[in-house]
């Protein structure tokens, strides 16, 4: 082929655009699908996110009634049929802890800073609340407590992501999500006084 008509020829190969939508759509689709993924992948997460929150302040709602502590496994099975049709592979964490006032949620024990650090240390004098005999940041109590306590319940569930982002990108195979609503038993006997106990550890 002369100099002449192979410049020729790679004047109308460049002028040529067939197959130019192919090329483009193989360059763009990796790109695309990914974005795709990780919108559907994020709105699946929202979705679960919300499924759970709405079942587990009704679940804690049932769970304030006199009957919660009998009717603890049809409680936490309710959430588990409320979550099933959106994420059905789930594993589930259910934790119920019990206070005397809705202020004692999340506060830690009393104890004796002897060192002035602002945190409990080994060794220290704490008042033991929750009757475990170890220093808790948490006074909460297991368990849903009795009449007229505060509830704190917490269901956490891991489930493998919907769509397989993960994958492509590194990341784990499996997402988790948690909530927590916190409520008042009925007032259906007087409320029991917890014993507090100084404890100094030798």
């Amino acid at each position: 082929m002369s100099r002449l008509r192979f410049l020729a020829w790679s004047r109308r190969l460049a002028r040529n655009l067939r197959g130019a939508t192919a090329t483009e759509f193989a360059l763009i689709a990796p790109v695309f699908l990914l974005l795709l993924f990780g919108i559907f992948d994020i709105g699946h997460s929202i979705y679960v996110q919300s499924v759970l929150q709405g079942a587990v302040q009704q679940a804690g709602r049932n769970s304030g009634l006199e009957s919660g502590e009998t009717n603890r496994t049809a409680i936490d099975n309710f959430v588990e049929a409320q979550i099933n049709p959106v994420a059905p592979q789930a594993s589930y964490s259910f934790t119920r802890s019990n206070y005397s006032t809705f202020s004692d949620v999340g506060r830690p024990e009393d104890f004796v800073d002897a060192n002035d650090n602002g945190s409990y240390d080994n060794g220290e004098c704490f008042t033991d609340e929750n009757g475990n005999g170890q220093w808790d940041d948490d006074v909460g109590a297991a368990g849903l407590g009795g009449a007229d306590d505060v509830v704190l319940y917490t269901v956490k569930l891991t489930y493998p992501h919907l769509f397989p982002l993960w994958a492509l990108i590194g990341l784990s195979r499996t997402s988790t999500a948690s909530a927590s609503t916190t409520l008042r038993n009925q007032p259906f006997g007087t409320q029991d006084v917890r014993q507090k106990e100084q404890i100094c550890p030798t």
